[in-house]
């Protein structure tokens, strides 16, 4: 099996697949409606629709660099402000999540695979996450997914233990 096969098939197994760790990222995901998404039940914690509008936002941002080898800051932030929604609102939020993870696992999966150890960007800065190879931006982006889908599991428990 070819390195790129590996990620791509990693990659799915974090967002929609049959993750090692626990739940995918869509998993976790199910039966969260708007009200549950926007509840914030630490006020240190994050929103699991700011922490979805996170994920969608690192995920367009790394279908990027492969593209144009440049790191940046995600174009929508690095934490979105979660807006008010509803119902329709939300399911558009994870519609987004979709569509950024689609796009991504397809632009890996076309990739030259002799350009994985290419690095983006030309220093390291661990907050940017630039100046290491796609290899580990990739693999990267399947342990942020991971991270936060055990972030939305807690969050999800301390909800249900308040209704």
């Amino acid at each position: 099996m070819h390195e790129v096969t590996r990620i791509v098939d990693q990659l799915k197994r974090a967002y929609d697949g049959d993750a090692w760790h626990g739940p995918s990222v869509r998993g976790v995901l199910e039966e969260v409606d708007a009200q549950m998404a926007s509840a914030r039940p630490h006020p240190a914690a994050h929103t699991i629709c700011e922490l979805v509008l996170h994920m969608t936002s690192w995920t367009r941002e790394v279908a990027r660099r492969l593209r144009d080898d440049i790191a940046r800051d995600p174009e929508q932030g690095d934490w979105p402000v979660a807006p008010a929604i509803d119902e329709a609102g939300w399911k558009r939020l994870i519609g987004a999540l979709d569509v950024a993870n689609a796009e991504l696992v397809e632009a890996v999966a076309s990739m030259d695979e002799d350009r994985l150890m290419n690095a983006i960007g030309d220093e390291r800065d661990r907050a940017l996450g630039s100046g290491v190879s796609r290899y580990v931006s990739l693999h990267g982006l399947v342990q942020h997914h991971a991270y936060h889908a055990g972030q939305i599991a807690l969050l999800k428990k301390a909800l249900a233990s308040h209704r």
